[in-house]
């Protein structure tokens, strides 16, 4: 087995474990689900049992692992979360079990044998009945110790017992057993107060809508009605949330290239943190394809500077399943074209194991590359994956433009305990830039999730991230010498989504461009316009402009490629429309 393939598995494991407890019903889903995947896992694993065992709690159902793994794995504050003996009505303390879901779909089965009978001991891990359904017997333990006082559904008397109807009652003191004797449990569980049990506070569904704050008319909420700044409206310019300007540097600050600062930033985290490797094709002998690498080799030797086969899926399964043990792997693709064969190592194991095992598994790990297009390389190596990445829960999402981003970004992502997907930029490899000197700090950092403003102005505001960054600042320049004052924002993160800072500079200038070279449907423009419209949208004089590349697929062809993509110009005439100019 893989460390990926043995990490995956425990990772499965304990996510049926911590799906346990009180989770209510809005959790059903995600729990036997949760199991579900654990015994796809877990059953070609040596290092678990086939054998799948469920013990009952409320009508979302309680997965656990075997009692060999339950006992390995279970840390204090899992402990913590078992349920606990409580009293209801005249009964002593006590807890009641209901018939586990073992399934999605499954809502109904039967208990074959109990393998305890009234008055046995029973100890964490213990097996309390074997549970039958139409495809499979399965075993229901025990997570809790104490005493089985009443037995409520005997073995075989029906084969249609619902998920949630009571099947026994269990106390922590063996002189309460007696008590038990003429017990009858509700119909559900769940029914009146679930026997005992406390129940824990129901939590706030999810909702994929974000809700605006107050839905009161501008009017009612004393805000002035939108018109011009002559109206009194608050122009923004001493809001708490907007985003840092970016610092003007005097002439003689240090200058370094964006390679020189993703190379310098790995090397120093290299250095900083002896768990810290890097893998990819090329990336040892050949000293990365761009360079980016060079030199690690030498100075930290082929265990940390792995050159791999051209397998992404390969190699990234082992990234992902190396940050599941502990290390902290940098994951270097070619470009992030290739990383199309590893998005399942990327989107179903590094950034859902955290929540599908509540908390217990983080991934550590870094997937870094060039994004978007260079030049004259074709449709499949061209495409900019910034908006599909950010979409993803679990993900954190860079996307640098300078040097000062790069090795400031860089660092955070390595030293974050979240999977990070960092786009770079091809044609940014080479540019070199000025950075302020505490940048060249080995514990410099650029907070993740944070935007900056790289030029201020008060009439419109240009919104970019990579690349797209410098022609905006271009098209500031230009606008500047036509009267028109823009503020560029250089996003950085684009997952988390600094909302505030877009939202602060669209109450100063009333008016904003997004510029990206990615697709126009469901792009990040159309994420950030959607944004604005939630957040600020009664400050907006004009409709938030996108531009994007064009809808089809990058022409290889120099004049036609050039036409694909967002140019300095095109964000000068749409800055100028929205200023209705």
């Amino acid at each position: 087995q893989t460390p990926c393939a043995r990490a995956i598995a425990r990772s499965c494991a304990q996510a049926v474990v911590r799906a346990g407890g009180d989770a209510g019903a809005s959790s059903s889903a995600s729990s036997t689900s949760a199991l579900a995947h654990a015994v796809k896992v877990a059953s070609a694993s040596s290092r678990f049992s086939t054998t799948t065992t469920v013990v009952g709690a409320s009508a979302a159902g309680r997965a656990h692992a075997n009692r060999r793994d339950v006992r390995a794995m279970m840390s204090p504050a899992l402990a913590s979360m078992r349920r606990t003996f409580a009293s209801s009505g005249s009964y002593p303390p006590h807890e009641v079990i209901p018939f586990p879901s073992l399934s999605p779909t499954m809502t109904r089965g039967g208990i074959a044998r109990w393998n305890k009978a009234e008055g046995d001991a029973v100890a964490v891990g213990d097996i309390l009945a074997e549970v039958q359904t139409d495809k499979a017997v399965m075993e229901m333990e025990s997570m809790e110790e104490g005493y089985l006082a009443k037995i409520l559904v005997p073995s075989g008397d029906a084969d249609d017992i619902p998920v949630g109807k009571a099947v026994c009652v269990m106390v922590d003191d063996p002189a309460h057993i007696s008590a038990f004797k003429d017990y009858v449990a509700s119909e559900d569980v769940d029914a009146a107060d679930t026997q005992g049990a406390s129940a824990p506070a129901e939590a706030s569904a999810a909702r994929a809508v974000l809700e605006r704050p107050d839905y009161r008319s501008i009017k009612e909420q004393g805000v002035p009605l939108r018109n011009s700044r002559a109206s009194g409206r608050n122009s923004g310019e001493n809001d708490a949330h907007a985003a840092p300007v970016a610092q003007t540097l005097p002439a003689d600050a240090p200058r370094m290239t964006v390679r020189d600062a993703l190379n310098s930033a790995m090397s120093e985290e290299m250095a900083r943190d002896e768990k810290v490797f890097i893998m990819g094709e090329e990336v040892g002998e050949y000293q990365g394809a761009y360079k980016i690498t060079k030199g690690l080799l030498q100075k930290f030797g082929a265990e940390r500077v792995r050159d791999t086969p051209i397998t992404e899926a390969g190699f990234t399964g082992i990234g992902v399943g190396a940050a599941f043990m502990g290390l902290k792997p940098i994951v270097e693709f070619m470009t992030f074209n290739f990383s199309m064969q590893a998005i399942d190592h990327i989107v179903n194991s590094a950034a859902k194991t955290l929540y599908m095992s509540a908390g217990a598994i983080s991934a550590p790990i870094v997937f870094r590359g060039p994004n978007g297009a260079a030049a004259g390389v074709g449709a499949q190596h061209s495409q900019c994956f910034a908006a599909w990445y950010m979409s993803i829960p679990g993900l954190k999402v860079l996307a640098p433009y300078d040097a000062e981003d790069a090795r400031g970004l860089m660092k955070a992502a390595i030293r974050d305990p979240d999977p990070v997907v960092f786009l770079e930029n091809e044609l940014l490899y080479g540019q070199e830039f000025a950075l302020p000197k505490e940048a060249l700090d080995e514990d410099f950092t650029i907070p993740i999730g944070k935007a900056v403003v790289m030029k201020p102005g008060a009439d419109v505001t240009l919104v970019a991230f990579s690349k797209m960054v410098g022609y905006c600042m271009q098209a500031a320049e230009q606008l500047r010498e036509e009267g028109i004052d823009a503020e560029v924002i250089n996003l950085r993160s684009l997952r988390p989504l600094d909302r505030n800072a877009l939202a602060s500079s669209v109450r100063k200038t009333n008016r904003m461009v997004v510029v990206e070279e990615g697709w126009p449907q469901c792009g990040v423009g159309a994420e950030i316009s959607a944004v604005v419209n939630e957040d600020a949208f009664d400050y907006l004089d004009a409709p938030v402009e996108r531009i994007t590349g064009v809808d089809v697929p990058m022409p290889y062809a120099e004049n036609l490629e050039k036409m694909a993509l967002p140019t300095v110009e095109d964000i000068v005439r749409v800055a100028k429309r929205a200023c209705y100019r």
